[in-house]
């Protein structure tokens, strides 16, 4: 579609994940699956940390939060891709576009920020054991936690500014399955240069900087509990393990989209559906896999919830 130079487009429209039907419908089950088992997994982790008292505590409030984000985070791209994948012209309205971007980055940012107050829990919690309480209370977790809500809406709005006064007067086609700022910033009737490289520090630099920060401080924390004594050490360095695991799966794929040029590739689609629609369901696997706890207090609400073995 073009359109004259003062006319703005109305809707974009996505090429999709792909264009052969089979394929569409072996996809359109693969991550419906996907999708059902991330919801579920995080609502169970939520549900076993609110009901558990035992797991009523900084890491597990924190964990819950991350929860929270990931049912979000997933809930706003998946929904559209499953439908797109059983129709043929798959469109989004302009002001759809720009919604989903914004929420988009919004909980993408919670979720860099949950990940870096959890770090900071297990930082805490090795070196300052006695003074852990107190520093990691209720209160403090409650304002880190509001404090990366907060800071993901400033960095969306960032964002949105910044493309919305854009000329869009077409093409209108995306090459992808759900709008994103690389792909929408492209199609722009302008000069992108200098806002593309804006939008790669924003994004790219600070997110690939706060990556290396991360995997840093918990090479420390790993080097500290290695020179620790006690029963703990074996559960400390599996819940690093399992934090290490996770950050590097929503980080890797964050710097590959947004820490450079944004020029399509062959791979871009399959990272994608790694980052928007996979990331969020192996968050809660990999927590509840390898966390002890965490499964005895599902197996202890499923007690509760389930038939008696004693009838």
């Amino acid at each position: 579609m073009e359109l004259g130079n003062g006319t703005r487009v109305k809707e974009f429209i996505f090429l999709g994940l792909t264009q052969n039907q089979e394929l569409s419908v072996v996809l359109f089950l693969f991550l419906l699956f996907v999708y059902i088992t991330t919801l579920l997994g995080n609502l169970l982790i939520m549900v076993t940390v609110t009901w558990d008292s035992r797991l009523h505590t900084p890491m597990y409030f924190l964990l819950r939060n991350l929860s929270v984000a990931d049912i979000c985070f997933s809930s706003i791209t998946t929904p559209k891709v499953l439908v797109d994948l059983l129709v043929q012209r798959k469109a989004i309205s302009f002001n759809g576009c720009f919604t989903q971007m914004f929420f988009f980055h919004l909980i993408g940012r919670v979720d860099v920020a949950s990940l870096s107050v959890m770090a900071f829990d297990r930082y805490v919690a090795i070196t300052r054991p006695l003074h852990y309480v107190t520093i990691m209370s209720r209160g403090r977790c409650t304002a880190l936690i509001v404090a990366s809500w907060v800071g993901g809406f400033v960095h969306s709005i960032v964002q949105i500014s910044l493309l919305l006064p854009l000329p869009f007067c077409g093409p209108n086609v995306l090459d992808t399955f759900y709008c994103d700022v690389p792909q929408v910033l492209t199609l722009a009737c302008m000069d992108i240069f200098v806002l593309e490289l804006l939008m790669i520090s924003n994004s790219g630099l600070l997110t690939t900087l706060w990556f290396i920060f991360l995997l840093l401080s918990y090479m420390v924390i790993l080097l500290l509990i290695r020179a620790q004594a006690g029963e703990g050490k074996g559960k400390a360095v599996s819940t690093c393990t399992a934090h290490i695991t996770v950050v590097t799966l929503h980080f890797v794929p964050c710097i590959y989209v947004y820490a450079r040029p944004f020029s399509a590739l062959p791979t871009d689609k399959a990272v994608s559906v790694t980052f928007t629609v996979i990331s969020p369901l192996l968050n809660p696997l990999i927590y509840t896999l390898r966390n002890q706890e965490m499964k005895a207090a599902m197996r202890r609400l499923r007690g509760r919830l389930g038939p008696s073995d004693r009838e």
